[in-house]
C-alpha cells in the first residue's frame, strides 16, 4: 500500500485544490455493446454565452491583421528581420490597464460557402470537413484572441506590437455529434477566460450554419504565452476584470483549470509510479500474456481477438517547408496539430477497420519549438482499448539528418470511438505496459469516467 506514497505526496496539495463537481452518466456506446460507468464535468463555464457583436472577417483577414501589427513584411527569409529595437516598447505589468473578457471576444469565418479553392482543401471524400484543418484554424483564432486582450496604452501608432504569442498546450478539445459539411461557412469565436502574469488560457469554439441556426462543432481551451519579441523571455499581458458575475464565473474556472492542469502532469506515468490497482492490473496482463507451461525467458502468448501493441501503430516522416511556418519563422504548431491528427485517424480506420468517430482530444504539449527545416516523424500508437474506444497517443519527434539523433517535441492523446467492439491491444513488453497504464489514464479522464470504476 506505499509504493506509490512518494507520488500521491506529489499530487494531494494539487487534488485538494483540483475538486470539480459531478454527475453520474453513460458513455454514448453502440446498444450492442455493453456500457461503462462514467461521470461528467459540470463545473464552471468555460465562455460567455451572450456577446456582442465583434466580428473580425475572415481567417485569412485575421492573418493578414496579425502580420501587419507585428510588422512582419510577406515572402520567405531565412533569417528574419531584427526585432530587437522593440523589446524598449514592452510595458511593464503595472503599466496595463485591465481588461474584460468581452474586450477579447470575436468572432471570424470560414467562408466555404462561396471559396471554391478553400473548399477543396477543407473537404474529405465524403463531403465533410477535415478536422486536421480546423486544428490549424483554431489555434491561429487562439492567438488572435491574444492580440484582442494584449492592450498598450503608451504604444505609439507606427510602432509594431513588441510580443510574440506562442501555443503551450492545447488542454481539451470536445466533439459534438454534429457532422461539418465541407460547403457550408464555420463560424470560430473565442475570448481570453483567463490570465496569468504572461499567460492565457483561451476558449475557442466552431460552429456552424445547418437548418436556419449555428450548430456547435467542437469547443477547444488553449494555453497561450506571452513572450517578447525576440521571443527569448516571458512578457507580461493584461489583467482581467471580470465585467458581470459570468465572467467571474468563467475566471474561477479558469483557475480550477490550472490546478487540475498541474495535478494532471504531476500524475503522469513518466513521473509518478503506477498505483496499486494498476499495478494488478499489469499483474494480470503478465499472467493473461506468459504461457503456463514453460519458464522459457521472455516467450509471451497473444489471448484470442487481441493485439500486440507493437503491431498496432502507423509512422509517418513529413519534410517541412516554409510555407508551414508561424510568424516566427518556425513550423506552424496548427500545422502539427493537423498532421498529428490524420495519422492518428489513418491508425484509428486500419485498426478498427471502420471509419471511427473523433471524441475527445486532450492533452497536446509543445515541448520544443521546430524550425522549418526539419524532418518531422510522427507516431500513432494504439495504446489502450475499452469495448468500443480506442486511445491513441502520438508522438512527434524531430530527425537530425547530420547526427541521426531525435528529439521529441510533441505528444498528443486522441479517444475515438468505433461503431462496435474493437479488437483489445495488449502491452508486449515492460515499456508498452506503462504507455498501456497512461493510456487509460488519458482515456479515463478524456471520457469523464469513474476514477473507482476498473
Amino acid at each position: 500500500m506505499l509504493r506509490h506514497l512518494a507520488g500521491a505526496k506529489r499530487c494531494v496539495s494539487l487534488a485538494s485544490n483540483a475538486l470539480i463537481k459531478r454527475t453520474p452518466s453513460k458513455l454514448c456506446v453502440p446498444s450492442n455493446v455493453a456500457s461503462v460507468v462514467s461521470i461528467r464535468h459540470f463545473g464552471p463555464p468555460t465562455h460567455i454565452k451572450h456577446s456582442t457583436a465583434n466580428e473580425s472577417g475572415t481567417m485569412a483577414e485575421i492573418k493578414e491583421e496579425m502580420m501587419k501589427r507585428l510588422g512582419l513584411e510577406h515572402g520567405y527569409h531565412p533569417l528574419p528581420k531584427s526585432r530587437e529595437h522593440l523589446l524598449k516598447y514592452q510595458p511593464k505589468l503595472g503599466e496595463l490597464p485591465a481588461r474584460t473578457m468581452q474586450d477579447s471576444f470575436t468572432s471570424a469565418i470560414i467562408p466555404l460557402s462561396t471559396n471554391l479553392l478553400l473548399q477543396d482543401r477543407y473537404v474529405t471524400y465524403l463531403g465533410n470537413v477535415r478536422m486536421g484543418r480546423l486544428l490549424e484554424d483554431m489555434d491561429m483564432f487562439a492567438a488572435w484572441s491574444c492580440h484582442k486582450h494584449v492592450v498598450i496604452p503608451n504604444l505609439p501608432a507606427n510602432v509594431p506590437l513588441p510580443y510574440t504569442f506562442v501555443t503551450i498546450l492545447v488542454d481539451r478539445i470536445d466533439f459534438t455529434d454534429v457532422l461539418a459539411s465541407g460547403t457550408a461557412d464555420i463560424r470560430l469565436s473565442g475570448h481570453v477566460s483567463w490570465v496569468g502574469t504572461s499567460s492565457m488560457e483561451v476558449v475557442v469554439w466552431l460552429e456552424q450554419m445547418q437548418n436556419g441556426s449555428y450548430q456547435k462543432l467542437t469547443r477547444a481551451l488553449f494555453l497561450m504565452a506571452a513572450r517578447n519579441a525576440t521571443n527569448t523571455g516571458a512578457a507580461p499581458v493584461n489583467p482581467i476584470k471580470p465585467g458581470n458575475e459570468e465572467e467571474q464565473l468563467i475566471l474561477d474556472g479558469g483557475m480550477a483549470r490550472k490546478k487540475q492542469r498541474q495535478l494532471l502532469g504531476a500524475q503522469s506515468i513518466f513521473k509518478v509510479e503506477p498505483n496499486d490497482p494498476e499495478q494488478t492490473i499489469m499483474y494480470e496482463l503478465f499472467k493473461r500474456t506468459t504461457p503456463n507451461d514453460t519458464m522459457e525467458l521472455n516467450k509471451r502468448i497473444l489471448p484470442p481477438n487481441c493485439r500486440w501493441m507493437s503491431n498496432s501503430y502507423q509512422m509517418s516522416t513529413i519534410p517541412s517547408f516554409p510555407e508551414h511556418r508561424n510568424h516566427h519563422n518556425r513550423v506552424f504548431g496548427g500545422f502539427l496539430m493537423r498532421c498529428a491528427l490524420e495519422i492518428s485517424w489513418a491508425a484509428a480506420v486500419l485498426y478498427c477497420r471502420t471509419r471511427p468517430k473523433l471524441e475527445r482530444i486532450a492533452d497536446i504539449s509543445f515541448e520544443k519549438p521546430v524550425s522549418v527545416d526539419s524532418f518531422i516523424k510522427m507516431t500513432a500508437y494504439v495504446v489502450y482499448t475499452k469495448l468500443n474506444y480506442l486511445q491513441i497517443m502520438t508522438v512527434a519527434e524531430v530527425l537530425d539528418p547530420h547526427s541521426g539523433n531525435q528529439v521529441t517535441t510533441n505528444t498528443f492523446y486522441y479517444t475515438f470511438s468505433a461503431s462496435h467492439t474493437v479488437t483489445e491491444v495488449l502491452p508486449r513488453s515492460y515499456h508498452e505496459t506503462m504507455w498501456y497504464i497512461q493510456g487509460r489514464r488519458k482515456f479515463k479522464y478524456s471520457m469523464d469516467i469513474d476514477p473507482h470504476y476498473e
